[in-house]
C-alpha cells in the first residue's frame, strides 16, 4: 500500500512509503527543515535532482529506492514521484495558514527555467510543462527531460497540485537543464508551503482545498 503518513498534526512531517513487485521505496519528508537531503535512489543523477529540490525548498529528505532497474529506470522514477508527492500531501495537513502559491526563475549558466503558480491544493492535479528547444546529446542521456517530465506528472498526480514549469532557454547540457527545473521548484514549493501569519484558515475563499 503506498501512502504517506502525518507524524504529527502540528509538524509538518511524513513517512515516505511505497512498496510494489518491481520497487520499494521508504523515507521521510519534513517541510519545515533545513533543506537537508539524504537520496539514494539507484540512479545517480536522480539522487542529485531530489538532494538540489529539497536544498533549495529547505525540506529535510530522507530517501531510499531499490527497484527493477536492470530493466530500466520507468518504474522507480515514476513510483518514486507518486511516493513523494503523497508524503508532500499528507505533510502538508490541513493546509490552514500557508502561502498555497509560489514561483521561481532559476538560471543554470545557459539554461533558464521558471516554475510559476505552483501550489493549488484543491483536488485538481494537473501539469503544464513547456520546454524550449534542447541541445544536443540529450536523447542519450541517462536520465533527461521525458524521464523528469513523467516523475513531475507523478508528484503531481498524488501531491494534488497544479504545477506550471517553462523551462524557457534549454543549453546544450542537460545536467543545466534539469538542474534549473529541480532548483525551480524547490523554491516555489518553499514559499507556497511557508505559513503566512496573516492568513487565516484555509487559503481559499470555498474555505477548503
Amino acid at each position: 500500500m503506498s501512502h504517506g503518513e502525518k507524524m504529527s498534526s502540528k509538524s509538518r512531517i511524513a513517512k515516505v512509503a511505497r512498496k510494489t513487485k518491481e520497487v520499494r521505496i521508504e523515507g521521510r519528508l519534513d517541510l519545515d527543515g533545513r533543506g537537508r537531503a539524504f537520496v539514494s535512489t539507484g540512479v545517480p543523477f536522480l539522487n542529485h535532482m531530489l538532494e538540489l529540490f529539497a536544498h533549495h525548498a529547505l525540506f529535510d529528505l530522507e530517501l531510499r529506492a531499490r527497484g527493477d532497474l536492470e530493466v530500466d529506470l520507468h518504474h522507480t522514477n515514476e513510483d518514486l514521484g507518486l511516493a513523494l508527492g503523497e508524503a508532500f500531501r499528507e505533510a502538508l495537513g490541513d493546509k490552514r495558514g500557508i502561502r498555497r502559491m509560489g514561483s521561481a526563475f532559476v538560471p543554470m549558466d545557459e539554461s533558464l527555467a521558471r516554475v510559476r503558480s505552483v501550489v493549488d491544493i484543491s483536488g485538481r492535479p494537473f501539469l503544464d510543462f513547456r520546454s524550449a528547444k534542447t541541445g544536443r546529446g540529450q536523447d542519450s542521456s541517462p536520465y533527461g527531460l521525458k524521464d523528469a517530465r513523467h516523475f513531475l506528472e507523478s508528484f503531481v498526480a498524488r501531491s494534488e497540485i497544479t504545477l506550471h514549469v517553462d523551462l524557457l532557454k534549454a543549453g546544450e547540457d542537460i545536467h543545466h537543464v534539469l538542474e534549473a527545473v529541480f532548483k525551480a521548484l524547490g523554491r516555489s514549493l518553499r514559499q507556497a508551503v511557508e505559513r503566512d501569519p496573516r492568513v487565516k484558515g484555509v487559503p481559499s475563499t470555498k474555505g477548503k482545498l
